[in-house]
């Protein structure tokens, strides 16, 4: 990691603690203010006010929890079914004739390389999608002019097809890694509902005269990591919630070592 990634990372963790221990300490101020002046509000419903906003935040939480979970498990459907489609239209290109054959192989080791280098290095996002849709476009390419040269022939439209699918898949990959997120009215309502359950919890920690500064920065350590958990799943591209690449970097392996043998060569070295 870089010394620019690690501070975007710590200020984003540490604007979100911020906006959890401010609220704390601003209410705890208050109810002791207001303790000085009355010590009835110690016998006052408090606790049952701080209970029920706790549990609409833990409510909000929950549910924004379970769609950006939801959405990575989606990306990790689609990582499996994009390397299954690449894989599949590398076999199938071999059915067709030259010069088509060798450079079709050749875009689609590209493109699972391409698949890979996104996986490790975010920095390069743009690059990679221009490049993917690049090669998008030239394999589309090749299914026109198979189409006018035999439109009858099921192996052109086998690798017809194939090519559609991953059309379809690259642009499923794009929509739900960039595209799809959690609405920001949202998150909002989730900010507004965690700082006035924190700033009651301060009070009440004020008027009990129970608070304390280590409890208050656990307090906010504990919900700033959640919400901080929330964000990193839901922008993928941060480059915290990373996907598991294995699938992916086993078939840039398979591919090198098939091209590598198709060409009577010695496959490159490939990195683990």
């Amino acid at each position: 990691m870089n010394t620019i990634f690690i501070l975007k990372i710590a200020g984003t963790f540490l604007f979100l603690f911020l906006i959890v221990i401010i609220p704390v300490l601003l209410g705890q101020r208050y109810g002791l203010y207001h303790r000085s002046l009355s010590s009835d509000l110690e016998n006052a419903p408090i606790g049952t006010v701080v209970a029920a906003a706790f549990g609409t935040l833990a409510f909000f939480l929950a549910f924004i929890f379970q769609i950006t979970t939801s959405r990575y498990m989606d990306r990790k459907e689609l990582l499996l079914t994009e390397v299954t489609n690449i894989r599949t239209a590398y076999l199938r290109a071999g059915l067709l004739q030259e010069p088509i054959r060798s450079d079709a192989r050749k875009l689609l080791v590209e493109y699972a390389d391409l698949r890979v280098e996104i996986g490790r290095d975010t920095a390069k996002l743009a690059h990679t999608i221009t490049r993917s849709q690049e090669i998008l476009d030239v394999l589309w390419g090749y299914t026109e002019r198979l189409a006018e040269m035999d439109r009858s022939s099921e192996v052109y439209s086998l690798f017809t097809t194939t090519i559609n699918d991953l059309v379809d898949n690259y642009n499923q990959r794009i929509t739900v890694t960039l595209e799809y997120r959690i609405p920001s009215f949202i998150l909002l309502i989730l900010i507004i509902v965690a700082f006035f359950s924190m700033f009651s919890q301060g009070y009440h920690f004020g008027i009990s005269g129970k608070g304390s500064l280590k409890i208050n920065i656990v307090l906010a350590f504990i919900f700033a990591l959640m919400m901080f958990l929330i964000i990193s799943l839901d922008r993928p591209e941060i480059g915290l919630a990373r996907l598991n690449q294995k699938p992916a970097v086993t078939l840039k392996r398979q591919l090198h070592i098939m091209q590598s043998r198709e060409n009577n060569t010695s496959p490159p070295n490939q990195e683990k």
